[in-house]
């Protein structure tokens, strides 16, 4: 990432994440935990179950990977936002409930098993 001199560059970065980020509104969205505790649980696995499920089923899907969300004790753990929805977090997942996931909650917004209850409350500045 290029490093940020003046006002207007950061708010033209601002606008062209704005703008991206309105690009994929309508999309589910999955951010998949990368974090050393998940990799060493199968985390990369999750991942890559996932995307290959959504090819598959031809679902339109943003995937971001984060680092630690809290959840070592459940790793591998994603947390799947559908359009219009609140963010559901799942945890204990291998590949194929990974693959499961992705045919039931994302495909019909059906809920699977493995949801993390959550503390806290999302702020999108």
């Amino acid at each position: 990432m290029a490093k940020i001199n003046t006002i207007a560059e950061l708010k033209k970065l601002r606008e062209d994440l704005q703008g991206a980020a309105q690009a994929n509104a309508g999309k589910p969205l999955v951010n998949v935990s990368l974090a050393t505790c998940s990799v060493a649980s199968g985390g990369r696995d999750v991942m890559a179950a996932m995307k290959e499920e959504t090819a598959a089923l031809g679902l339109d899907v943003e995937f971001v990977q984060s680092g630690c969300m809290t959840f070592c004790f459940a790793e591998p753990t994603v947390v799947v936002t559908l359009p219009g929805k609140d963010p559901v977090t799942f945890g204990y997942l291998d590949a194929e409930k990974a693959k499961t996931l992705v045919q039931k909650y994302i495909k019909d917004g059906e809920l699977v098993d493995g949801v993390i209850p959550v503390g806290y409350e999302r702020i999108v500045l």
